[in-house]
């Protein structure tokens, strides 16, 4: 989802990282803008790979893409909200189906996303599960802990060849 916000946002022509970007653009939006949700029925997997398609697409059409003209604020904020909206509805909705199937106690919810006000909104409005949200500015991308993991590994003197391939057995 992080990777979806950060591609929606370069399709906006807003800054990186995507998701503050995205949610700050789409506050006040009046909501005339729907995108499609990357529903995959069937199981509890999502890709939002479709999602930023219709955005780029829709974008183009409005020509928001690649123009970043300053009169296009009121379009870009639209198909940002949309865009925001589409994620966080999928994210909620497979979120409690998968705690509802599993017999969940309650839901924790971790990692760089989970920083978007509108996801932690949703999740505890739409959640009958006690739901754990750390305060946003302990919701980092996973890809600071790793690199931290990896700093710690090299000051030991531990190396790993570049052709290392993914284990998600490796030992920390």
């Amino acid at each position: 989802a992080g990777e979806a916000f950060d591609k929606a946002a370069r399709i906006l022509g807003l800054g990186f990282p995507g998701g503050p970007q995205v949610q700050d653009l789409s506050q006040g939006a009046k909501g005339v803008e729907r995108l499609p949700r990357a529903w995959l029925k069937g199981s509890q997997d999502f890709s939002f790979s479709g999602l930023k398609t219709a955005l780029l697409h829709r974008a183009q059409d409005l020509g928001v893409y690649p123009s970043t003209n300053e009169d296009e604020e009121g379009s870009k904020r639209e198909l940002a909200a949309a865009f925001q909206e589409s994620v966080v509805d999928v994210l909620v909705t497979k979120t409690l189906e998968a705690a509802s199937e599993c017999q969940a106690k309650g839901i924790l919810l971790g990692g760089g996303v989970i920083a978007n006000r509108l996801l932690r909104e949703e999740m505890v409005r739409r959640s009958s599960f006690p739901v754990l949200l750390p305060p946003p500015p302990l919701c980092t991308d996973n890809g600071a802990m790793i690199a931290g993991c990896g700093f710690f590994h090299l000051q030991r003197g531990a190396d790993s060849p570049l052709g290392l391939d993914v284990d998600p057995a490796l030992s920390l």
